[in-house]
């Protein structure tokens, strides 16, 4: 199994940061280049505990589907994300959101995940999955630091640490 940790700061307030990080329109905005868009459950707008979201994109030239459901919510400050139906053997994508000290939200990402296939599934993630995974998630989480710093009036310019 895989876990990577990444920390984004943002200079605009948790509960800003933590709504933009449950709109599905936000994430399919971040995942363009993959052409992600969801296509059943929750298709638009923002989701809250027990919703449901089907993701069609296109990774390494195939075409995938996922699905995932809210399976914890705090608001603002947690909620967690889990694959029901897809390419891995198991996702479990973990979001914390907590004050910066300075207006701003430290947005603290925990990913686990394991390919399918055992041993196969094993050395794609050692070889390709565990780089990709984590690039896709700064990639993501960049668009969500522009979008709300934009909408918070907030300096950009603070970036993502990955950790």
């Amino acid at each position: 199994m895989t876990r990577f940790e990444l920390e984004t700061r943002i200079a605009a307030p948790v509960p800003l940061v933590f709504g933009l990080s449950l709109d599905v329109d936000a994430h399919t905005a971040s995942m363009a280049r993959s052409g992600e868009r969801a296509v059943a459950g929750v298709t638009t707008g923002t989701m809250s505990l027990g919703d449901t979201v089907t993701w069609r994109a296109r990774h390494f030239g195939v075409v995938w589907r996922m699905t995932s459901r809210i399976t914890a919510y705090d608001h603002p400050t947690h909620f967690v994300d889990e694959q029901t139906a897809g390419p891995f053997h198991h996702w479990r994508h973990a979001h914390h959101f907590t004050p910066d000290g300075h207006g701003g939200t430290l947005m603290r990402d925990e990913i686990d995940f394991r390919a399918p296939f055992g041993p196969l599934g094993r050395l794609a993630e050692r070889v390709a999955l565990d780089r990709y995974m984590a690039r896709l998630i700064r990639e993501r989480n960049e668009h969500l630091r522009m979008v709300a710093e934009g909408e918070a009036g907030g300096a950009p310019g603070i970036g993502a640490d990955s950790g």
